[in-house]
């Protein structure tokens, strides 16, 4: 595994989106077998939330994964801020959910394509 990106610059020039196969929801306090479905969890105030197929969940908005495939450090800091003004200037919704490794960005299904084309441009202009 490569070493964690942690300049700003060189983790929006190599984010590298990649969408990701497959149709996701969030979804609160889900039972046993959709849990056991989920990509990520967090648990919150009000329960515990939770991203699984949105075939698990016909009445959620259904969203599509871009992974940014740069390494970026825990601490490091810019990224998130850069992707997530990148798609609000174009009108996308973007929820940001952060692994270890990598940061992904989860947008309405409709605008998967659109949102990679926009952050692959934005990264060739860091």
């Amino acid at each position: 595994m490569a070493d964690p990106v942690r300049d700003t610059q060189a983790m929006i020039s190599g984010m590298s989106p990649t969408a990701r196969p497959g149709e996701w929801a969030f979804v609160t306090d889900p039972d046993a077998d959709v849990l056991s479905q989920a990509i990520a969890t967090m648990r919150e105030a009000e329960g515990l939330s939770a991203i699984v197929p949105a075939s698990l969940a016909p009445d959620a908005l259904p969203m599509g994964q871009i992974t940014l495939e740069v390494t970026s450090a825990l601490d490091g800091v810019g990224l998130t801020a850069a992707v997530s003004m990148a798609l609000a200037d174009a009108g996308i919704a973007c929820n940001m959910v952060a692994g270890h490794h990598h940061d992904h960005a989860f947008v309405p299904i409709a605008d998967v394509d659109r949102a990679v084309a926009i952050l692959r441009a934005r990264a060739r202009s860091a």
